[in-house]
């Protein structure tokens, strides 16, 4: 085999190689961008159910309406159980506890940026305070 021959075999490999290597990051580029997207997406809907969250929970934090939107039912049956035990022993007077409750994460979760609440309460999961 000729030297010319042996060189551009050596430029076809050294090309298919670099068309291989632009095509991995095409793939790794979309992919990237896709997951931006997602984040977005995301944050854009954490941002509606900070405001909703926060107004549902001064509005009606005994309730705890406010926590079923955020996806905590656990917690959230837990807070309309407390309000009917303590309303129904207490005439309503110990219900408020439950409804201090919601007014002060409703505040909480009001002051908070965006990216704050996105963090605390949809990724970490915090479902008290």
């Amino acid at each position: 085999m000729s030297e010319e021959n042996k060189d551009d075999n050596k430029a076809k490999d050294g090309f298919e190689g670099a068309k291989d290597s632009t095509n991995d990051f095409k793939e790794e580029a979309k992919k990237t961008a896709n997951e931006f997207s997602d984040g977005v997406n995301d944050t854009l809907n954490a941002e509606n159910k900070k405001m909703l969250a926060g107004i549902l929970a001064i509005i009606l934090g005994s309730l705890g309406v406010h926590k079923f939107i955020l996806g905590y039912q656990k917690e959230g049956l837990i807070m309309i159980a407390v309000t009917l035990v303590l309303g129904i022993f207490t005439c309503g007077i110990g219900a408020s506890a439950m409804g201090l409750v919601g007014l002060i994460e409703g505040i909480i979760y009001l002051t908070k940026s965006d990216e704050e609440f996105y963090n605390t309460y949809q990724v970490g999961k915090k479902p008290w305070f």
